[in-house]
């Protein structure tokens, strides 16, 4: 379970919240314009823009969760069980299996109208990568700044959605979340007046009560609504540090705490890490549930004009810093 945002001062951001259950050991990493990416149904491409996002990287291959290339175009794949829909391989049509979408897009394409082109010939076909790791059943946000879109691959066929609001969670599908926005309309962030009952002195008596009935709980569709209200009403300068600062507590208002949601067993989901990138600079910021101090790993301090994989890992321990 997963949630992502955009956000918007002077420059552009984008990123998510990782929820799960365990750890693949991922890394930020930064795949520089010539490595070699091979497809295993369309060839091979050995030039392309370079991108930085949280990867796993198996095989030397790198299976990214989120990532944004070198020209500000930005991608997340998060779970979509039970309706996330692949399918088998389709003659005339660019077959890609969903772990190699991610580096099929951001390599080629520098806006989403681009992406809309490309994917429009796109068949999202079911091969795992290998016997250990099987396909995750995924839907996407992207995202170039100034226009984002979802793609689901479901029973009926691939769909791409325009996104009014860049953001996404899980379940339901994307239409179906959008719709759900209907049943709060009537919240804000001003203090609300009396609308119940002309005939009754009712006040508010607290601050915060023009978003009472806000869902609060750590559901796909709540999240959605949750992120969706703090984005919107979210108010920061245009300052680099200002920006990030907001754009983390917007996904904190969604965060997931360890304890609070069970899968069995012992077993719980939390949030991982969360992400956050400067997609005009290529800067790429996250903090992690035990760390929850801001580390950073700038794109263009790389050479980019290289062939290998460059991987940082996550910085997990907190550091405290005394003042006394």
């Amino acid at each position: 379970m997963c949630t992502a945002i955009t956000y918007k001062t002077r420059d552009c951001y984008f990123g998510r919240n990782l929820d799960m259950e365990c750890s693949f050991g991922e890394h930020v990493t930064v795949t520089p314009r010539n490595f070699r990416f091979r497809f295993r149904k369309m060839g091979e491409i050995d030039r392309h823009f370079a991108m930085i996002g949280m990867a796993h990287i198996a095989k030397g291959y790198p299976l990214y969760y989120d990532a944004t290339n070198e020209k500000g175009l930005s991608m997340a794949g998060l779970n979509f069980p039970d309706n996330a829909d692949y399918k088998p391989y389709r003659d005339g049509k660019d077959n890609v299996a969903p772990f190699e979408l991610i580096p099929w897009v951001l390599g080629q394409c520098a806006t989403v109208s681009d992406a809309e082109t490309l994917l429009g010939r796109i068949n999202l076909y079911h091969e795992n990568f290998s016997e250990k790791l099987p396909l995750t059943p995924l839907h996407w946000l992207i995202s170039d700044g100034e226009r984002s879109l979802t793609l689901e691959a479901v029973k009926s066929g691939v769909k791409l959605y325009h996104n009014p609001v860049g953001v996404l969670t899980n379940n339901p599908p994307f239409e179906q979340q959008l719709f759900q926005l209907n049943n709060y309309m009537r919240l804000s962030a001003r203090t609300p007046e009396n609308i119940f009952c002309g005939d009754l002195d009712l006040k508010a008596y607290s601050r915060g009560m023009g978003g009472l009935g806000l869902p609060g709980d750590a559901s796909s569709m709540s999240r959605f609504v949750r992120a969706v209200f703090v984005k919107k009403n979210s108010v920061s300068n245009d300052t680099e540090s200002a920006s990030v600062s907001q754009f983390f507590h917007i996904l904190k208002s969604v965060e997931m705490q360890r304890g609070c949601v069970e899968l069995g067993d012992g077993v719980y989901e939390f949030t991982r890490y969360s992400s956050c990138c400067n997609t005009d600079r290529g800067i790429y910021y996250y903090t992690t549930y035990e760390n929850n101090g801001i580390h950073a790993v700038n794109l263009h301090r790389e050479n980019l004009q290289g062939s290998e994989l460059i991987a940082y890992p996550m910085q997990t321990v907190q550091a405290v810093k005394f003042q006394n």
